[in-house]
């Protein structure tokens, strides 16, 4: 998927979840292009998982506690029943397991530095802490830019802030 096209498709419900959750609606637009390499994953466009959420925990408002493994030795992913629960879901995830990230998502270096050396990324599953807290804060900027660049609408944090 093209860039703008998914800055487009995704950024309203990346503002309508920062704005439940108190987070920069940019921090969740860059998780989620690195996740479903831009909307591209398969966990993305056939389960509605753009966070790569494993189905582990109780079902929720968001997650029915449908799962699926993407191969015999994969993980347990969660199941949406449509994008906005996957962009619900992450930002409750973010807000109740990772406040301190949440908290700093209005600076991307200080929240991909919290992430990526958080629980939510796992050496064990082959990530690297450091390639992904480099990658995420690489792509909030360029985000940043485009929105900017593009005149896309733009959710303002403090007005989000404001609202709770």
């Amino acid at each position: 998927m093209e860039i703008s096209v998914f800055i487009r498709e995704y950024a309203p419900l990346a503002g309508e979840a920062g704005r439940a959750f108190r987070i920069d609606p940019v921090v969740i637009l860059a998780q989620a292009a690195i996740e479903t390499g831009w909307g591209e994953s398969t966990l993305c466009r056939e389960y509605h998982n753009f966070f790569g959420i494993t189905a582990y925990g109780l079902p929720n408002v968001w997650w029915t506690g449908r799962w699926t493994e993407l191969s015999s030795r994969s993980l347990r992913f969660r199941i949406y029943p449509d994008d906005k629960c996957s962009f619900m879901d992450y930002c409750r995830l973010l807000r109740s397991a990772y406040p301190r990230a949440a908290d700093m998502s209005a600076n991307p270096t200080a929240f991909a530095k919290e992430i990526a050396y958080s629980p939510y990324i796992s050496e064990v599953n082959g990530d690297n802490r450091v390639a992904y807290r480099r990658l995420l804060f690489s792509i909030t900027i360029s985000l940043q830019r485009l929105i900017e660049v593009n005149n896309y609408k733009r959710i303002n944090l403090s007005e989000a802030l404001c609202q709770h």
